[in-house]
C-alpha cells in the first residue's frame, strides 16, 4: 500500500535559475543540493510542506536520451507541462506579491467552485495554478 508521495519532479532548464525562481520568489526553502554520480540533485519544499520536496531536474541523460529531453523541452516552451496548484492561504494577496517579485501571472485570481485561483508560469513555461481553497462543508 502507498502511504503518501514522497517527491514531485520539475523539469526546469537551469538549475541555478530555477533556485532563484523556487526559492528567492516563490518562498520555497533549499532542501538539499548535491552532486552525485555526475548529476546534479536540487531539491526544494515549501514553507508548510517540509515533508514533500520537489525535485528541480533538468531533462537529458541519464534519465532520458537527447531526442527525449528535446521534446520535453518544447512542451515546457508550450506551457504544456503544468506540474498541478500551489496552495495558499490569500490567493489575491499572493498574485500580489508574486507580480511584484516579476512572476508572470497568466490567469488573475477567480472565484471557482473550489476556492479561489489564479495562474502563473516559472522561467521555464511551466504552468502553474495558484489556489485558495474553499473549506469543506461540516
Amino acid at each position: 500500500m502507498i502511504d503518501k508521495i514522497g517527491l514531485v519532479c520539475i523539469w526546469v532548464l537551469d538549475q541555478d535559475e530555477a533556485l532563484d525562481f523556487y526559492v528567492g520568489k516563490l518562498g520555497f526553502s533549499v532542501y538539499t543540493d548535491v552532486e552525485a554520480e555526475g548529476v546534479r540533485f536540487v531539491l526544494v519544499t515549501a514553507p508548510e510542506q517540509p515533508d514533500v520536496p520537489l525535485m528541480l531536474a533538468v531533462p537529458g541523460p541519464p534519465v532520458m536520451d537527447p531526442a527525449t529531453a528535446q521534446q520535453v523541452r518544447t512542451l515546457m516552451a508550450k506551457g504544456f507541462l503544468g506540474p498541478g496548484s500551489l496552495v495558499t492561504k490569500d490567493c489575491r494577496k499572493t498574485t500580489e506579491e508574486l507580480r511584484s517579485r516579476g512572476v508572470e501571472i497568466l490567469d488573475e485570481p477567480e472565484e471557482r467552485f473550489y476556492g479561489i485561483d489564479a495562474g502563473f508560469r516559472d522561467p521555464f513555461g511551466n504552468h502553474w495554478r495558484l489556489t485558495e481553497l474553499t473549506p469543506p462543508p461540516d
